[in-house]
């Protein structure tokens, strides 16, 4: 490496070029730098929580400004290095899948390894290359771990725009992507915010929610999403989305799959995201007979493993209610009738009445 000029306005230029060079080098996408100016966010932001819209999730609210005020969380921080990584499979087929009432749909970020310590070790590396470059500066990693504006602060290091479901989407990938951020103390130029916004009068992603969770443009009802009733919510799922849900046990990708920008997402290279344990192709009934053990080793450094054994079967229940009948099906559920959790019985009878009531529909083989 050569060395830089000193950390003057030529030095902070040479060294916010390297630094995205050497993003792409470690595998990211994009890399772009933005400031800690999130007010306009910060407003929008408080809207959403005063109507309720986190539901469960009260880590939205707990704490206070530190999520849109950048220099709060991390004491000195002047700028945020924003990363992304494309995480698509190749060879996966979504929207079949999603048509196969009987195979059990994971969100396709979910398929593979969870991209959190992937991630926060790619971006350690990039500062201890900004630290050899430089010296010691201040600085703090994150992945989807702590109060963080990710998608506010992607949009202003250019490296998108927000949809109107609330993604961040990007020209040449949709959404399907990751995002990280490096909270740094040294006064980088800034990119240009992505402010043209491509949607215009497309409201594919409105259309195309199953439960109706896209509310108004770029403002999302987690209490509706099927992404937050399998993965963030811990009780019942409510009956009335339920027949929604369909064959989704963990997350939902409807309206990103239906955007148009997402036809130009390109297959990851990440041997990491690649599917494990067939979890891109499985059938419910397979999935819904893994015991705990079994569970805990097949989703062991999986994004699934968060939502635990309870939950899981909850899911899977649901989707087995919404299956066409089958003796399988039917079988599959009344093996779990007795299994000792409330909660999971109850969306196994939900389950059981959905295909007792298809059951008396099927006509007969003469």
């Amino acid at each position: 490496m050569t060395s830089l000029s000193p950390l003057d306005d030529t030095g902070l230029s040479e060294l916010a070029s390297r630094i995205k060079t050497w993003g792409r080098e470690l595998g990211f996408q994009q890399v772009g730098i933005a400031d800690v100016d999130l007010s306009e966010d910060e407003r929008h932001l408080q809207r959403w929580l005063e109507a309720g819209y986190h539901g469960e999730m009260r880590f939205m609210a707990k704490h206070g400004t530190k999520r849109t005020r950048p220099e709060e969380l991390v004491p000195g921080t002047l700028r945020v290095i924003s990363v992304r990584l494309d995480y698509l499979p190749a060879e996966v087929e979504s929207a079949k899948v999603l048509g196969q009432p009987e195979t059990a749909y994971v969100s396709r970020y979910a398929v593979g390894r969870d991209y959190h310590k992937l991630m926060r070790k790619r971006l350690a590396t990039l500062a201890k290359w900004i630290e050899d470059e430089i010296g010691a500066f201040g600085y703090r990693a994150f992945v989807d771990s702590a109060p963080v504006m990710e998608r506010a602060l992607a949009r202003k290091a250019g490296l998108g725009w927000v949809g109107k479901n609330a993604m961040l989407l990007n020209p040449r990938a949709g959404s399907l992507f990751f995002l990280g951020e490096l909270y740094v103390d040294l006064p980088l130029p800034v990119d240009p915010p992505f402010d043209s916004e491509h949607c215009g009068n497309c409201s594919a992603c409105r259309t195309a929610c199953p439960t109706g969770a896209i509310v108004e443009d770029k403002v999302v009802d987690s209490r509706a999403c099927i992404s937050y009733l399998t993965i963030e919510l811990f009780g019942a799922i409510p009956e009335r989305y339920r027949e929604a849900m369909g064959n989704r046990v963990f997350g939902c990708d409807d309206c990103q799959l239906v955007c148009p920008f997402t036809r130009f997402a390109r297959a990851t290279a990440e041997d990491d995201f690649a599917p494990r344990h067939d979890l891109d192709r499985a059938s419910l009934v397979s999935l819904f007979a893994w015991g705990e053990e079994e569970f805990l080793d097949k989703t062991a450094g999986s994004p699934i493993r968060r939502i635990g054994y309870e939950r899981w079967l909850r899911n899977l229940a649901v989707g087995l209610g919404n299956a066409p009948w089958s003796e399988s099906v039917e079988a599959a559920l009344r093996a779990r009738l007795a299994y000792p959790s409330d909660l999971v019985r109850e969306h196994v009878r939900w389950a059981l009445e959905r295909q007792r009531e298809k059951r008396g529909r099927v006509i007969p083989s003469v």
